[in-house]
């Protein structure tokens, strides 16, 4: 099997040793579009010897090819750029359109001439081994005269003063350079005319103010390409018109999508709770912003493609650069990401008083680097959100209630009976309290303790505001003090030992009798 594989990888090496390389044409007749495009040039140029390349003389003597060949050249010009041919119509394929006509054969343009039909057609040739081009085929260089009778000025030019007929500006009579400003003068008014009538429209559903500017371009480009179908300049300068006219229709169509955007977004961020500032001021701006850019992009791609340019190749060499500014800018785009996981996920809130890691604060804001919060000393923390969107986030202000669960240490000379005071008393303050929402066994006896009785008390405090809480909490526990005092009881202290001069350690009573 190696063999076998090694034989073929030689054998094709060889293959492409021997294969005559491809030649790129200097003159440009690689494409049927390209060639034409650039036979016009030559052409406009008045260097019809040059285009006389680009049609097939062979069935002309040699003799007669210096006299007749720029004559055809010339004759063939005056077809393109008086007729209504387009030459986006042309294939821009090296092998040509291949469902057209036959293998190697393009449609160049069709005439008509007294009811018949003529076709001048492109041929692909091989005039030295690897040099394929395309030209004007030998059958259609002998048409050209006949064809060349289809051109005859119109009722209209024949009413105008001669000279706006015959004086040419870029090989185009000059009327039809002033018929095409006239239409864009008019245009151009029209258009803002057609924007305040469609803003009015549309005012009681929204405002659509931002829309005049991209309605009066579209309106002006659809309307000058309507207009050059009666006043057609000459082909290349009507192709690079064309071209521009799609730039400025695709610009104003991504115009017109980027205000809908910013429409859409204002109400969307009106609806907002006032608290997701970070979705208001940081989110939002930079979302439209990137849907801007890529609605923008795609709109120049699409024209840079019908233009005839590689994409692809554009494509690709921004995807290499964008890969260079992701690794450049990793910690920034870990941020970046960071903070839109605790935009979107929301565990805490713009206000909210919440606990990360050892430390707690006041969330100040929420951008879309770093996450500003408070702390009790009133100085201001700063945490990238890389980091903060990997923290463990207790969101305190998120509670209903607040929990109440101190313990009582009674001291050990408690009797039962006190201790059964206690119990019901304390049970009867949490019960009888309405901010107090309470168990099945709120009080409870939990343990003997080294120097205490131990109870316990569990509840829910109902509030959602701290200081309220505190003024509650405050209240209970005077109280339960005072259903201790009134049990005849009081809270334990630790046992402390006392020491006297020269003498042994001995323990003190921390617990003064009552009365």
């Amino acid at each position: 099997m190696p063999k076998l594989l090694a034989a073929l990888l030689f054998a094709a090496f060889l293959r492409a040793q021997t294969a005559a390389p491809e030649v790129k044409d200097p003159l440009g007749r690689t494409t049927p579009q390209q060639s034409v495009f650039s036979f016009l040039e030559a052409c406009h140029a008045r260097d019809y010897s040059k285009a006389t390349y680009y049609l097939d003389l062979s069935r002309i003597s040699a003799g007669d090819r210096a006299r007749t060949g720029p004559d055809l050249a010339r004759q063939l010009e005056d077809l393109l750029d008086d007729t209504a041919f387009d030459l986006a119509t042309l294939s821009r394929d090296a092998e040509g359109d291949i469902s057209d006509l036959s293998p190697n054969i393009d449609k160049l343009a069709s005439f008509e001439v007294r009811g018949q039909a003529i076709v001048l057609q492109l041929e692909r040739e091989e005039p030295r081994a690897g040099n394929r081009i395309w030209v004007v085929s030998a059958s259609s260089v002998a048409l050209i005269p006949k064809a060349h009778q289809a051109l005859a000025e119109t009722p209209f030019e024949k009413k105008l003063p001669q000279v706006l007929v015959t004086f040419e500006i870029l090989d185009t009579p000059v009327w039809r350079w002033i018929a095409l400003i006239l239409a864009a003068v008019a245009l151009w008014f029209l258009g803002r005319l057609l924007a305040v009538a469609v803003v009015r429209l549309l005012k009681p559903i929204t405002d659509a103010t931002g829309f005049r500017g991209p309605l009066r371009f579209a309106l002006l480009a659809a309307g000058l390409r309507v207009a050059m179908e009666f006043a057609s300049p000459a082909t290349l300068s009507r192709t690079f018109i064309e071209r521009g006219l799609w730039l400025v229709l695709a610009l104003a169509a991504a115009w017109a999508a980027s205000v809908a955007l910013d429409l859409i977004g204002e109400r969307w961020r009106t609806r907002l709770d006032p608290r997701i500032q970070a979705v208001s001021y940081s989110v939002l701006p930079l979302g439209r912003q990137i849907l801007k850019l890529t609605i923008f992009l795609i709109a120049i791609l699409a024209v840079l493609n019908a233009w005839g340019y590689n994409t692809n190749a554009i494509l690709a060499g921004v995807g290499v650069g964008g890969i260079a500014v992701a690794l450049a800018a990793q910690k920034t785009i870990e941020d970046l990401f960071g903070g839109v996981s605790v935009i979107s996920d929301r565990p805490v809130l713009v206000g909210d008083v919440c606990r990360f890691g050892d430390r707690t604060g006041t969330v100040m804001r929420i951008g879309l680097r770093s996450t500003r919060i408070r702390t009790p000393d009133r100085t201001v923390v700063s945490i990238p959100n890389g980091q903060f969107a990997t923290m463990t986030l207790e969101n305190i202000s998120g509670r209903d209630k607040i929990w109440f669960h101190p313990t009582l240490n009674l001291r050990r000379d408690t009797t039962s009976d006190q201790l059964l005071q206690v119990l019901a008393s304390l049970r009867e303050i949490l019960t009888t309290h309405p901010k107090v929402e309470t168990g099945p066994i709120p009080v409870r006896f939990v343990g003997v303790g080294a120097y205490s009785l131990d109870v316990e008390v569990m509840c829910y405090i109902k509030t959602t505001d701290y200081d309220q809480f505190l003024a509650i909490q405050q209240e209970l526990l005077l109280r339960m003090l005072q259903a201790v005092e009134q049990a005849g009881t009081r809270l334990a202290v630790p046992v402390q030992e006392s020491f006297e001069s020269g003498g042994a350690p001995r323990p003190a009573d921390a617990h003064p009798p009552l009365g």
